[in-house]
């Protein structure tokens, strides 16, 4: 990117291939995850020093070690959500953001796995740590984060509604294990919640939509219930009067982010090794139907806006 704005700023341009400084590792990427804030810094909303190669998300075997570096070798198959302009043939990771993948695990499975399972594994077991009995909404059940979450949610023994917009989303829901889907397009999703709970609402929504959800979302909610706002894809959720919280029932709202709930190693290892580790044991499903060379960059963010896709996005070099 040498200028913000909209797919067409995306250039696939020859660079040299980095070297890596103290504390780095120099990763030759093999699956690079796309994420929604790639199209953020894209359009100027969060910002970013021009030139600037997009990207974060990869999976790929260390090419060389910076100085000071220790605990992995050559050739290893490693993955990171720290990857220092990930949509690159090579790129820099800090050692310290990265972990190993386990024997077996394809590269596009280990980057499918890391941002979106990480974020799903501190949504569940950390921002409200699910127990067996507990109720979550979920919308967005057929998106990559949703889908996996679905999963590790019915693995503690939650009941999961999910919202989707079509019935093919929805089948894919069911099948990651959501009790009940809502058709967003169709039904009115507070009113289904409500309906299905008996009136009660749920204990956790887990919202990555924002703008068009979150005041319904609220609602949903049963006294002293917990709101996670994970991600705005309809657009920022409006200023609000947080007396409103005490209205509906002394509720609590959060805005959490991955990077604070793996600010440390043993907490990085912990959400990686147990993400990973499940993938590769078939324990956790992923979807990675959605594969776009790397120079096609532009068409994968503009499908990923468009919400044609489900599952994990992924380039190849």
């Amino acid at each position: 990117m040498r200028a913000t704005g909209g797919p067409e700023v995306l250039q696939a341009v020859e660079l040299p291939i980095p070297v890596p400084g103290p504390g780095e590792v120099l990763l030759r990427t093999e699956a690079i995850g796309v994420n929604f804030i790639e199209i953020y810094f894209r359009k100027g909303v969060y910002k970013a020093v021009l030139p600037y190669t997009p990207g974060s998300e990869a999976c790929g075997t260390v090419e060389e070690l910076g100085p000071g570096v220790s605990g992995f070798e050559a050739g290893e198959m490693v993955a990171s959500t720290a990857v220092i302009g990930s949509y690159a043939e090579y790129a820099l990771v800090p050692a310290s953001q990265l972990v190993k993948v386990p024997d077996g695990l394809a590269p596009e499975k280990a980057a499918a796995a890391m941002l979106q399972g990480m974020t799903a594994h501190y949504l569940s077991h950390s921002t409200f740590a699910l127990k067996a009995g507990h109720t979550v909404l979920l919308h967005a059940g057929a998106g990559g984060v949703g889908l996996l979450l679905t999963q590790m949610a019915t693995r503690i023994g939650a009941r999961v509604i999910t919202t989707v917009s079509t019935p093919e989303k929805a089948e894919l829901s069911r099948e990651a294990g959501a009790s009940d889907v809502i058709l967003y397009t169709e039904q009115d999703f507070e009113a289904e919640v409500k309906r299905l709970t008996a009136g009660k609402g749920v204990d956790v929504v887990y919202d990555s939509v924002g703008k068009t959800t979150f005041d319904k979302s609220l609602n949903c909610l049963h006294p002293r219930g917990l709101l996670a706002l994970f991600g705005a894809s309809s657009g920022a959720v409006p200023p609000f009067d947080l007396i409103q919280l005490n209205g509906k029932g002394s509720l609590f709202v959060t805005r959490p982010t991955l990077r604070h709930y793996i600010a440390t190693r043993a907490e990085l290892e912990w959400r990686a090794n147990d993400v990973l580790g499940w993938a590769a044991k078939g324990e956790l499903k992923l979807r990675t139907e959605y594969i776009y060379p790397l120079d096609q960059a532009a068409q994968a963010q503009i499908d990923m806006e468009a919400r044609k896709t489900t599952g994990k996005i992924l380039l190849e070099p």
